[in-house]
């Protein structure tokens, strides 16, 4: 963990806004009540609650259990979790369980969906901030690409089809539970657009296996986080497979266009096990990317803590020294060929911003993929109809001098191999 200078330290000038009047009520509330009572997280009453809802009783695999008791425990002591934060997590460990034992029960009734194959899968693995959201929205109108969206990653089974895959009821339930977020906290819609028919990143469906870094942004959780680091993310990745055989089985494409930021520094075992996988990485101004990602991570733990940076968190990404070693095992493996021609494509978000048909262009001809006029068409028009300004702009501090220039030092390598140009 990064020591905390404070004056280099962005989580020092972030401030949270005003929560909403019923949130802060709800959790002053909490304060005076038996909260761990009225909304249990213990293992025993989150799988009875599983068990309970959908009839079944078969987890699969025995791997998941160990670290799910990791995790749950280290939010029990760790997190600091208000009343709202309990009950958003209840919902969500409750779903994770559900959706677990739904898609084992998927596989074994029907075991041909395990021969799936998932071809030459397009993975935008830039990091967060970094444009990968927008990036993955507009690429996703090139109809050769099958992406996840919120509903079937919230509730993958039974698997959707194509002849009703725009009509499912599921849409409808996923924008309901998944839009509280705007309402806990309005100022994220400024941040991220959630919905439920909105493409999502992987981390959202990789919750079931329980041993993801996904939990280490969503909770001050250091015990996991150290936890974490110790165990093989094979089995993380095999979860992943495991949800798009599934989704896959009766509605697919000639491509996965796929986001997974988190997984940027797991690019050789990832490759192991999607080993002709196609690769975006997005790269921004670091400096930038710091400021803003400080402000939607401090967010994100607002939703469930009044101690957003309690346990230290994320210093690897909010500080430059963890994010400039990833850059520099993103320049290594360009150089040494774990990420080679015909299979890696670098986009700069300037490039993106100035003309984005023309950008996903060279993407397609760098990764071998077509790309017709009417894809250009489909993107533009898709541009042309998206609604600006409709979540207003989101604004953050700008980093001191001092920090900019020691911080600029520290990326200046990266920026000059792939060309990354300065916004501040």
């Amino acid at each position: 963990m990064t020591d905390r200078n404070p004056s280099f330290d962005r989580r020092d000038r972030w401030q949270p806004a005003p929560r909403p009047e019923w949130v802060a009520r709800l959790n002053e509330e909490g304060e005076i009540l038996n909260s761990r009572s009225i909304v249990p997280l213990d293992e025993n009453s989150l799988l009875a609650e599983a068990r309970r809802n959908t009839g079944l009783d078969d987890f699969g695999d025995d791997g998941w259990i160990d670290h799910f008791r990791v995790l749950i425990r280290a939010i029990e002591e760790e997190a600091k979790l208000n009343l709202m934060g309990r009950i958003l997590t209840r919902q969500d460990f409750v779903l994770y369980l559900e959706t677990r034992l739904k898609i084992q029960d998927d596989y074994n009734r029907f075991p041909e969906i395990e021969e799936e194959v998932i071809h030459e899968p397009v993975m935008i693995l830039g990091h967060g901030r970094t444009g990968t959201t927008i990036l993955h929205e507009v690429m996703s109108t090139d109809p050769q690409f099958r992406i996840v969206k919120r509903w079937e990653a919230m509730f993958p089974s039974p698997s959707p089809e194509e002849a009703t895959y725009a009509t499912d009821p599921r849409i409808e339930r996923a924008d309901k539970l998944i839009t509280i977020f705007d309402r806990v906290t309005p100022e994220w819609k400024a941040m991220h657009k959630f919905g439920g028919r909105l493409p999502v990143e992987c981390a959202e469906y990789l919750y079931a296996c329980f041993l993801s870094n996904v939990f280490v942004f969503s909770f001050q959780i250091p015990s996991y986080a150290e936890y974490l680091q110790q165990q093989d993310v094979s089995y993380t990745i095999r979860w992943h497979q495991r949800y798009l055989k599934l989704l896959q089985w009766k509605y697919k494409k000639p491509h996965w266009l796929l986001k997974n930021p988190i997984w940027i520094d797991y690019i050789p075992e990832v490759l192991e096990y999607y080993p002709d996988a196609k690769i975006v990485l997005t790269h921004r101004d670091p400096i930038t990317v710091s400021d803003s990602f400080t402000n939607v991570m401090g967010t994100i733990f607002w939703w469930r803590t009044d101690d957003p940076w309690g346990g230290g968190m994320l210093d690897e990404l909010v500080m430059a020294d963890g994010r400039a070693q990833t850059q520099t095992n993103l320049m290594k493996w360009m150089e040494d060929g774990t990420l080679r021609p015909g299979y890696v494509s670098n986009v700069l978000y300037a490039d993106f911003m100035t003309d984005p048909a023309d950008t996903i262009a060279r993407c397609h001809t760098d990764l071998g993929l077509p790309f017709t006029d009417e894809t250009a068409a489909a993107i533009r028009r898709y541009l042309e109809n998206k609604p600006k300004g409709k979540h207003g702009k989101f604004e953050y501090d700008r980093s001191q001098a001092e920090q900019i220039a020691a911080e600029r030092a520290q990326f200046q390598a990266y920026q000059d191999y792939f060309g990354v140009p300065n916004e501040v």
